[in-house]
């Protein structure tokens, strides 16, 4: 089960245009990442708890399923669910024959599934999360370990300084059917705060430590940071390549259908969705240009986000920290301040020299 029925407030104005689980990391929707491990480790089918209009933006990306049967558990329209509820919403869907994943779907994590289902199993825990290791676990929920991995501690968002590991909910467990018997139907129910805590009591929460990559892309630094390190994944040794009209400095993504016109340099840190067109001139670098974006002559970006459709004039100037929304227009030799926001559709026609938000 993947839980992608969250609004993403902390992504505006980029999530007002998608849900969190299609923003595209190095080109590729985090969904389908998240459906080719699934893949990869056998699992044969995934059920999608989403709102209706996240139902409906997925069901038009058409990700590849990689022979997953996809089933969706809808949540009502007017009573969120937290990250417990929807797992009761979907009980007749999941069913009670054996224990089941469930995945956050904000989450980017090179995890094992059939290792974590199989430590659950062995230990017949009813619940097993998975754990990784953070500098700072205050923003997470914490678990602390006893005997066999058993958690005799879980606190979720704990004061600065109170943590007792660095051992976070990597959003990421295995439920046996009992919990639904745990969960009240058609409530706002928090796994980590009312759930959790209740099974640590009872002795029947467990943890399992892996040590892959794990990122949470819920804020738009993370987010870009995100497409950073899986940059330097994909693309182990930088090098510049020079071509006889542009210059290309890795680690770089391009997608399709790209255009760059003369003398342009992209890179290092850049990725350029479907259809982008880059004009005469441009430096972009530490930035991601999501599809369909047109970037003018003699403009540079550099630590920012575009969005979809974007519209980005000639000499222009997007500094770090900015992002600009689906379908926005900047026109002609704008400077645009560190941390500065533009949303969807939005016309910038003058110069701004501190950091706002342009509703």
């Amino acid at each position: 089960m993947i839980l992608a029925g969250g609004f993403g407030t902390r992504l505006r104005p980029l999530s007002c245009t998608r849900p969190k689980t299609l923003f595209p990391i190095v080109n590729k929707p985090l969904l389908q990442w998240i459906f080719e491990r699934l893949s990869k480790n056998n699992i044969q089918e995934a059920i999608l708890a989403v709102n209706g209009l996240t139902a409906f933006h997925i069901k038009n990306q058409r990700i590849p399923k990689r022979g997953l049967r996809i089933k969706y558990s809808i949540d009502p329209p007017k009573t969120p669910l937290g990250t417990g509820g929807p797992i009761k919403n979907a009980e007749k869907l999941i069913g009670h024959s054996e224990p089941f994943l469930v995945l956050n779907g904000d989450i980017f994590a090179e995890l094992s599934y059939t290792e974590i289902l199989e430590a659950h199993k062995k230990s017949e825990a009813l619940a097993t999360i998975a754990l990784c290791e953070v500098e700072d676990p205050t923003r997470f929920g914490v678990a602390e370990l006893g005997t066999n991995c058993r958690v005799k501690n879980f606190i979720e968002k704990p004061a600065k300084g109170t943590a007792p590991t660095n051992l976070i909910n990597a959003g990421i467990y295995v439920l046996s059917p009992e919990i639904f018997s745990y969960i009240p139907k058609g409530k706002h129910v928090s796994m980590e705060r009312e759930i959790f805590p209740k099974l640590v009591k009872e002795g029947k929460l467990y943890g399992h430590v892996f040590q892959g990559l794990w990122m949470d892309i819920g804020k738009p630094e993370e987010y870009m940071q995100a497409n950073k390190i899986l940059l330097n994944t994909l693309a182990k040794t930088p090098k510049t390549k020079n071509r006889s009209k542009f210059t290309l400095k890795n680690p770089i993504a391009i997608d399709k259908g790209v255009k760059i016109e003369a003398n342009s340099v992209i890179g290092p840190y850049a990725i350029l969705g479907k259809n982008v067109a880059i004009g005469k001139n441009v430096q972009i670098k530490n930035s991601v240009i999501l599809p369909d974006a047109k970037i003018g002559a003699d403009s540079s970006i550099n630590g920012a986000l575009i969005g979809e459709g974007a519209i980005i004039g000639k000499k222009v100037r997007i500094n770090k920290g900015c992002i600009i929304g689906d379908q926005a227009k900047i026109r002609d030799n704008i400077s645009l301040a560190n941390g500065t926001t533009v949303c969807p559709a939005k016309e910038v026609s003058e110069n701004i020299l501190k950091s706002k938000i342009i509703c």
